[in-house]
């Protein structure tokens, strides 16, 4: 069932979410948007240009173009990512697993393309994907299935038989969308959320992922979710 694998990257291979949070919230806050950790996560999993327009629809501002608080945020993010950026439990562990399965290994991510490379970089990554795509390249980003489709595609197999790897609710439904099978790691501020009840199986990181998950996740109809422990 499942040909090929592809991966998040913020919240899955690397813990840059409350970086993210932290760059949003310090750039906002010189025009006078002040975010708190429930604002950011409404926005989490889109592309920072549609981040930085759906806080300017709420509560536009004089002074600074969205251009520039997208490129102010960009920068904040790689240098808090070089500062502070950490592999996020199991990763290699679940790189190790496919590859060990000669299973081609993909990444869809909603970051510019610099921030991909500063990550991977960062995590010591850089050739552990068969193909790498961001959605800046894309009409639409997450949650339209746009960069999982390109993905497979790159990869060389059907969506349907892809199986992605997400942390935020609108990459799972990106992911969902492209008719992929799906594995759900949570943010912990919002694990307990019944929203991530669609995945196909649900976990509190990817040490925790194993042969009788993956052989679940091949069976046709199979959902599986694990509770947190």
């Amino acid at each position: 069932m499942i040909d090929a694998v592809i991966f998040d990257m913020d919240g899955v291979l690397i813990d840059s979410e409350p970086l993210w949070r932290e760059a949003e919230m310090k750039i906002f806050k010189k025009v006078g948007v002040e975010l708190t950790t429930e604002m950011c996560m409404e926005t989490a999993g889109l592309r920072i240009e549609e981040v930085v327009s759906y806080w300017y629809r709420i509560s536009p501002w004089n002074g600074p173009s969205k251009q520039d608080i997208i490129e102010e945020i960009d920068a904040e993010v790689k240098r808090l990512i070089m500062e502070k950026g950490e592999q996020l439990p199991g990763v290699s562990k679940a790189i190790g697993f496919f590859t060990g399965k000669a299973i081609p290994k993909g990444l869809a991510s909603s970051s510019s393309p610099g921030i991909i490379k500063t990550v991977l970089e960062k995590l010591n990554l850089e050739n552990a994907f068969d193909a790498i795509c961001s959605a800046v390249h894309e009409e639409y980003g997450k949650p339209h299935p746009a960069v999982y489709i390109t993905a497979a595609v790159k990869l060389g197999c059907k969506p349907e038989h892809c199986l992605a790897v997400e942390d935020s609710f609108n990459g799972l439904i990106a992911a969902k969308a492209a008719r992929m099978k799906t594995v759900a790691v949570p943010d912990p501020f919002e694990a307990a959320s019944p929203k991530f009840s669609i995945a196909d199986l649900k976990l509190d990181n990817l040490e925790k992922f194993s042969e009788e998950h993956w052989e679940q996740l091949n069976r046709p109809s199979d959902r599986y979710i694990e509770g947190n422990k």
